[in-house]
């Protein structure tokens, strides 16, 4: 049996996409032409790889579950993104708020349910994050939380184990951390 592996997980919007930020609070593209990558998000994805990481992007998308939004869409853009990135999985839950998913974030489902399937160790993995239900999950999960701080009007429920400005600077962290050791 191969050795567990270590596993980026990812959220999607504001980390890996641009979100449209309305009143402090990001939001998901509504279309596949609103669908763009971050600066830094091709180099920070390939960086990780290349020393080893799994990517698994875990995303919360509950303009689905509400109707707001149509699932193909949602698909497109996950397609593109998998065109460009080395992802390895995408999770998505696509319940909408109130609904008591155990894939839907802060719950750690979708963490879960990679790692078992692509033997992950969560100890030694992390999860990357813009909001609270990022943090919350790395943490319930048992994996590593990097919070990329925009600012938004939402507090922290959870401390987060370190801070970054964007992904490449997330993944410039866990590589001098993974140096280290």
């Amino acid at each position: 049996m191969r050795e567990p592996a270590r596993a980026v997980f990812l959220d999607r919007d504001g980390v890996i996409n641009a979100a449209e930020v309305r009143d402090g609070r990001p939001y998901p593209p509504k279309k596949l032409e609103e669908f763009h990558l971050l600066p830094g998000v091709v180099g920070a994805c390939n960086l990780l790889r290349n020393a080893g990481f799994l990517l698994v992007v875990a995303t919360n998308q509950p303009d689905v579950g509400r109707g707001q939004q149509d699932q193909s869409v949602v698909e497109s853009m996950h397609r593109l993104m998998c065109e460009t990135l080395p992802i390895d999985r995408v999770e998505v839950c696509y319940d909408a708020d109130g609904h008591a998913s155990e894939f839907r974030k802060p719950r750690p489902g979708m963490l879960l349910r990679a790692a078992r399937e692509l033997n992950i160790d969560l100890s030694r993995s992390y999860m990357v994050g813009d909001r609270w239900r990022d943090v919350d999950c790395g943490h319930a999960a048992g994996c590593l939380t990097i919070f990329i701080d925009y600012g938004y009007k939402e507090p922290l429920q959870m401390e987060p184990h370190f801070t970054a400005l964007n992904l490449l600077s997330a993944a410039s962290l866990i590589l001098s951390r993974l140096r280290e050791s």
